[in-house]
């Protein structure tokens, strides 16, 4: 279940960061862009009761085309919002306007976007392009870890939050002395302080559990635990089993510290910089090895290109599918208006481009034109026969240097396979 909500999240924001590009290259003339930022909070009749406001103000325009331009664009969004009785859980963001269309066309264009985290404000904003910072900020990996500093007298929690050290709370031990009292047996002593040690990790795990699984979206954002202290206490309680079984598999590494209170949090994310350095990356990276080092084997299970990657997934041979996160391109069915005649062909996708403008030529057997019948990103299309025969799909960022060489050497393209097949 982790690994495919993991799955689902990359893909989300892939889609997420290739809509963002689309709407960065649209281009208007003067401030004929319309760009709406709506919070989950923010009632719809309030936003309606602005547009119409601004429609009025638009008179003032001296300029009749951006006039009549800014007008239509108003007139679109609110046509739009009358679907909406309320904004969505995270709110929404509409871009809407006459894109330039080449010459001196144009063409009216209007999305809304329901984003993976909420709304931060309330925004009307016209210009000549849309203004999507906010939007971009969302893109930014929000890496969350778990902290935990121990030894046998005291522990404390917290999260690492990007660069941002986030204390929570501690547990205090009940364990006694290494220096027994009067009239007990030193054998019976140590059995004692033994039971209040292995007690007091069963608190700190608990706590643990409860603070770290508690995180929003967990399996998308918790990148792992760390936890620093004095040898032997915090290796026995790493490998004692006392931490819930999702953190215990996220356990990145155990580090050297002298403090185990609040302050000592700063002083286990410093001792932990080489080991966090790259954590991101690290399944894919694991993925990208494992694929380099099939390719060299006599009898590797590695294929690469598009050609060899559609036939083996649709012939149920891929076990893990490699896609880059920079590949952008389409994939196109071009047809005959007059005869039955079609075909299939990838294109790269032209920043600022539509497929649409692009010229098919004639067709073979009769002459006619052809047209665009239908187009598909190819990670959506290579994806879904992913899917369709139960294979893996990772997208791999270019982040590292293994990422950059699947889209550089391989087209961003490629695939561990369940079996050889020659192709």
């Amino acid at each position: 279940m982790a690994e495919e909500a993991e799955m689902d999240s990359a893909r989300k924001r892939y889609e997420f960061k290739k809509t963002l590009e689309r709407l960065e290259e649209k281009e208007g003339s003067g401030t004929e862009l319309i760009t709406i930022y709506i919070p989950p909070d923010k009632q719809i009749h309030d936003v309606t009761a602005q547009l119409r406001d601004e429609f009025g103000q638009c008179s003032n325009i001296k300029s009749k085309q951006t006039r009549t331009n800014v007008q239509s664009a108003i007139s679109s969004i609110l046509s739009r919002l009358k679907y909406y009785n309320k904004p969505p859980e995270n709110g929404m963001a509409v871009f809407c306007g006459a894109i330039k269309a080449g010459g001196d066309r144009t063409t009216m264009d209007c999305t809304i976007i329901e984003p993976p985290e909420p709304v931060p404000l309330y925004m009307y904003r016209c210009s000549s392009n849309f203004e999507l910072e906010p939007l971009e900020q969302m893109l930014v990996e929000k890496e969350v870890y778990g902290l935990i500093v121990i030894d046998r007298r005291e522990s404390y929690l917290g999260f690492l939050r990007g660069n941002r050290i986030e204390p929570i709370s501690g547990v205090t031990s009940t364990v006694p002395g290494k220096q027994r009292k009067g009239g007990q047996s030193a054998m019976r002593f140590q059995r004692l302080r033994l039971i209040a040690i292995n007690e007091y990790y069963k608190k700190v795990a608990d706590r643990a559990t409860d603070v770290f699984l508690a995180e929003p979206d967990f399996f998308n954002r918790f990148k792992g635990v760390l936890i620093g202290g004095p040898t032997p206490t915090k290796e026995e309680f790493a490998d004692g089993g006392y931490l819930h079984h999702e953190l215990q598999k996220r356990l990145i590494g155990l580090f050297d510290v002298s403090y185990t209170n609040e302050s000592g949090l700063a002083e286990l994310v410093d001792a932990a910089q080489e080991a966090l350095r790259g954590v991101e990356v690290m399944k894919e990276k694991t993925v990208m090895d494992r694929f380099l080092k099939e390719l060299v084997k006599d009898d590797g299970l590695a294929a690469y290109g598009e050609d060899s990657i559609r036939h083996n997934l649709e012939i149920g041979a891929v076990d893990t599918l490699l896609l880059s996160s920079t590949l952008r391109q389409e994939r196109l069915i071009i047809h005959c208006q007059s005869c039955d005649y079609s075909r299939e062909e990838t294109v790269r996708i032209e920043p600022g481009k539509s497929m649409s403008s692009l010229e098919f030529g004639n067709c073979p057997k009769c002459s006619a034109p052809l047209y665009l019948e239908e187009e598909t990103d190819i990670i959506d299309e290579l994806t879904d026969l992913a899917d369709a025969s139960g294979t893996s799909v990772m997208i791999i960022s270019d982040d590292f240097e293994e990422g950059a060489v699947l889209y550089n050497a391989f087209g961003g393209i490629a695939a561990i396979l369940r079996y050889r097949t020659g192709y």
